[in-house]
């Protein structure tokens, strides 16, 4: 059930979504959810930091306002075990980690229309 939802995890898409598109994350999560805590898998981290973009090096800086939460496994796969270990609902666009977070029942957040959050 959805107000079940206490922690949400983001992916490397969902922490460019200001950057990218001016889209306030916290609060479009916090409309969708209220106060919820929100983690961000290691993996991801070491994603971004893969990114020569500048909107990456913003990302990171924002992703270190939220609890960073070491992951053993790399890219999708650790955001899917830091998702099962939580309980958490997933913040992405990446149409195939949908695919995944979908047949595996977890809660799945991502941009419409280019200015707001919603449930996949």
């Amino acid at each position: 059930m959805l107000s079940d939802i206490k922690h949400v995890v983001l992916d490397s898409n969902a922490l460019l979504i200001p950057f990218q598109f001016k889209v306030d994350i916290v609060s479009e999560i916090t409309r969708l959810l209220g106060n919820v805590e929100i983690i961000v898998p290691s993996c991801v981290i070491d994603e971004l930091t893969k990114i020569k973009a500048s909107e990456a090096k913003a990302a990171i800086k924002l992703a270190n306002k939220f609890r960073v939460v070491e992951a053993s496994k790399k890219g999708d796969r650790g955001v899917i075990e830091i998702a099962k270990k939580e309980h958490a609902a997933v913040v992405t666009n990446d149409q195939e980690l949908i695919k995944i977070l979908r047949n595996s029942s977890i809660p799945v957040i991502r941009m419409r229309e280019c200015q707001r959050l919603d449930f996949a």
